[in-house]
């Protein structure tokens, strides 16, 4: 087991037959602890499991959060254009399909501390404009 720390992986469940299941994070948690201290001020937050990844809800609306290695940025449209222009910033293709208003930032846009927060106040800045996603109800099933 200690072998196994060495090798980083540090989730892991041991099974009675001798072999062992890897718990692989599909995302930068890193850079998702990264987030999570800069929203830490904020209030109503709530980090959510999403596309793979994890998003960081504020007033019950996608706000930022980590896609593999990059971090997904809810900008708006007014700010979309401008955003693209920066180092490290791409249009978010979410099953090849362009979302206006979203930017995946690479590791290259957000080297300094300084860029980093960059771009979670464009995100914070947007929030109030942006909208909430719609709850979705719970259907009831018809008694036959």
């Amino acid at each position: 087991m200690q072998i196994l720390q060495l090798l980083g992986l540090q989730k892991y469940n041991y099974l009675k037959s001798g072999y062992f299941i890897f718990h692989y994070m599909a995302f930068n948690e890193i850079l998702s602890d990264r987030i999570r201290e800069a929203l830490s001020e904020q209030e109503n937050v709530v980090e959510k499991r999403m596309f793979g990844g994890i998003c960081y809800m504020v007033n019950d609306k996608m706000c930022v959060g980590v896609i593999g290695e990059e971090m997904m940025c809810r900008v708006g449209e007014e700010a979309f254009e401008s955003a693209l222009e920066r180092p490290g910033c791409r249009e978010m293709d979410f099953a090849s399909r362009p979302m206006k208003g979203y930017v995946y930032v690479s590791d290259e846009g957000m080297r300094t501390r300084e860029d980093f927060q960059y771009w979670i106040n464009l995100c914070l800045a947007h929030n109030p404009q942006a909208n909430a996603s719609k709850k979705k109800t719970a259907t009831k099933k018809a008694k036959l």
